[in-house]
């Protein structure tokens, strides 16, 4: 069946089956430039089209300042206001009588916490929680403020469970 590969014309398959792949890679290259040319050439035609109109519609739109000097119109706000805030916008804080102090020295790899990254471990130690010990004491109230300060997905600590990750990492 393979007859004619001979060891005088085993090469002259291989250059062929060369050519043939040369041959087929400079036609797709050719055909795939022309394709992308003619899409380019048509958007260029567009944004040229685009470049030159008049823009009627939208110079109509904001050219009619009518009745004001700088063209600024004032919107009635006031009646529309929502909740007003009673603490003056003061940040929470935290009761370190519940869960207990810790400084840098005592920092334990919070990351460790499913759910809590270099980010977040990093928001945790600037409002002075490095420890497992401190997080597995969290109470509720703990917990909401916790999450107001480092400004977290709300219910993330909860739904993730750190107390529990950070009870059974702490026996550790």
């Amino acid at each position: 069946m393979l007859d004619f590969i001979h060891e005088a014309n085993w090469w002259c398959l291989l250059l062929l089956l060369f050519l043939a792949f040369l041959l087929g890679w400079l036609l797709s290259k050719w055909s795939l430039k022309n394709k992308y040319k003619k899409a380019l050439d048509e958007c260029e035609r567009k944004n040229t089209l685009l470049k030159n109109s008049n823009h009627e519609k939208a110079n109509s739109t904001f050219s009619n300042s009518g009745d004001t000097d700088n063209g600024i119109k004032a919107v009635k706000t006031r009646d529309h206001g929502g909740v007003a805030v009673t603490n003056g916008g003061a940040p929470p804080k935290l009761n370190f009588d519940s869960f207990g102090t810790a400084d840098a020295s005592e920092k334990d790899d919070l990351k460790l916490i499913s759910g809590v990254g270099p980010f977040i471990e990093e928001k945790l130690n600037s409002i002075g929680i490095y420890t497992f010990d401190q997080i597995s004491k969290f109470t509720k109230e703990d917990i909401d403020t916790v999450t107001a300060l480092i400004q977290f997905f709300p219910g993330r600590i909860e739904r993730d469970n750190w107390s529990k990750q950070a009870k059974k990492l702490k026996e550790k």
